[in-house]
């Protein structure tokens, strides 16, 4: 397996048991909680810099406006990602959440063959197409637009987009995004104290140990995705982020009590079975290219 893509699937493997730790946090609205992430994500990235000495990178970046500009926009999508996500997970909706990431890797393959000069192999097309019926049988099923979903897909893919272009490193991309959100974390959090509304003023110990454990949490898989990220392509990126909604899924019926009609079930079984064809055709071309 290469580096990149074991990083990816460990990412992916992470943010797939990721309704297990936010079910932790269901008293505590997602905005909070994304606002505690912010603020704890960028502690523990700083942390691990001040560690390693990795400041180097800080002085070029003041000469830099364009990359400021862009790392802004992927500091807003990542934090609209990660709002909808939280919002979905602790209001009964994770089965949706997980069709947004069972669309996300569609919007990576149409991402990488139109802004990046992708050229996806026919095997890895045939699987797309595969998935893509899937995906419209669960929409469809459901019986209107899943805009969960759509929105969930929709931000993940663009903040992979600019992680996969960035100059700058998974560790130091995360800290530079977490550090222009803070500022609007910290605001946030001191203004739900002053008016008395503040879950993490009345949080007692486990909740506040919950609450602390969203930097590393958050910040492992992110620095995984990120350096999988730029090792390989958005094709085999997309396809493989699959892992996550399939665990999510699994979850939602079978611990967090959500129901699933037995038509859905072919939609998902659709879309494990592209996964299944990218295993193969990728196994096949790296023999092929071995003999």
């Amino acid at each position: 397996m290469s580096p990149g893509i074991a990083y990816a699937t460990a990412a992916y493997t992470a943010w797939g048991l990721f309704p297990l730790y936010f079910r932790q946090l269901a008293q505590v609205s997602a905005l909070e909680v994304i606002a505690h992430r912010t603020l704890w994500s960028m502690l523990f990235v700083a942390l691990v810099l001040l560690v390693r000495r990795q400041w180097a990178w800080l002085a070029p970046l003041l000469r830099q406006p364009r990359l400021l500009a862009v790392s802004a926009l992927s500091a807003l999508l990542l934090s609209a990602n990660w709002l909808l996500y939280v919002w979905a997970v602790n209001n009964g909706h994770v089965l949706d959440a997980s069709l947004g990431y069972f669309i996300l890797p569609l919007i990576n393959v149409a991402l990488g063959y139109a802004v990046l000069g992708e050229r996806p192999r026919r095997g890895q097309w045939a699987a797309v197409a595969v998935a893509a019926c899937g995906v419209l049988w669960l929409a469809l099923q459901a019986g209107r637009l899943p805009w969960i979903g759509l929105a969930i897909a929709l931000t993940f893919g663009g903040y992979g987009l600019l992680r996969k272009t960035a100059p700058l490193g998974a560790l130091e991309g995360l800290a530079l995004e977490t550090t222009l959100l803070t500022p609007l974390a910290l605001a946030l959090l001191a203004w739900w104290a002053g008016q008395g509304t503040a879950a993490w003023t009345q949080a007692g110990a486990a909740d506040w140990l919950w609450l602390l454990a969203a930097g590393p949490i958050t910040a492992v898989p992110l620095l995984l995705f990120a350096a999988g990220a730029r090792r390989v392509p958005l094709a085999t990126l997309g396809l493989l982020q699959y892992i996550s909604p399939s665990l999510q899924f699994l979850l939602g019926v079978a611990l967090m009590g959500e129901s699933v009609q037995p038509a859905r079930l072919l939609g998902f079984a659709l879309i494990w079975t592209a996964l299944a064809l990218f295993a193969l055709e990728g196994a096949w071309q790296r023999r092929a290219a071995t003999v």
